[in-house]
């Protein structure tokens, strides 16, 4: 690992910790809540990922964006450096309930969310790899969001052509994958909405240069 790479990963994990140490109203951290569902967000507000935990959102967002222990990562479905916010719903009521309530209610507000992020997505597609079960929408407790990267950070990070660099090498990567391993209808999905986003930061870019050219 080169000495920028090194200082990227520093600067995701510290980004992590800030937006978990958020306070709520009540003034917890809301990365304390054991239950919860959370969606990660890109550098555009896409919606990109939802997820749910039963072991506190910091321990499960954590794992999920600063090491290789969860399917998401391992498989290339998700680039953590492609993360920009994470949005969190604490269910702090959930402490103490019995394990197939707290179950039941994490399985509806993650359906929940999954269905404002498709609605809010560009692709009406997120890179969740597995079905989330459809089930009755509920009402969800207020949302806690948070950018994992300061200003100056984030600003070098977020340009369109090291995004494009990224999200190319992460597709090679998926695809691979795929072309070694038997995997699920899903992973196939991932890679064609992930394949929709490259298309879609490419023609942007492009536009943009063109426009900055014509008198």
């Amino acid at each position: 690992m080169t000495p920028k790479e090194a200082a990227e990963v520093r600067a995701l994990y510290a980004g992590v910790e800030r937006v978990m140490d958020t306070l709520d109203e009540q003034g917890r951290k809301v990365g304390n809540c054991i239950h919860g569902v959370y969606l990660f967000h890109d550098y555009d507000g896409e919606p990109i990922y939802v997820g749910q935990t039963r072991e506190s959102l910091r321990a499960r967002i954590r794992r999920h964006l600063t090491n290789q222990r969860t399917d998401a990562v391992a498989m290339r479905v998700l680039d953590p450096f492609e993360v920009a916010e994470i949005e969190v719903w604490p269910f702090w009521h959930l402490d103490g309930a019995p394990r197939e309530e707290a179950k039941d209610a994490l399985n509806r507000a993650e359906y929940t969310v999954y269905q404002q992020a498709i609605e809010a997505s560009a692709f009406s597609a997120i890179l969740n790899e597995a079905e989330i079960a459809p089930t009755a929408l509920i009402d969800l407790p207020p949302s806690v969001r948070g950018s994992i990267l300061p200003a100056a950070e984030r600003s070098s990070r977020e340009h369109p052509d090291i995004r494009l660099a990224r999200r190319a090498r992460t597709i090679a990567e998926l695809a691979r994958i795929i072309s070694e391993r038997k995997v699920k209808i899903g992973i196939r999905r991932t890679l064609l909405v992930q394949a929709q986003r490259l298309e879609h930061l490419a023609r942007s870019r492009l536009e943009a240069l063109d426009r900055g050219r014509k008198p």
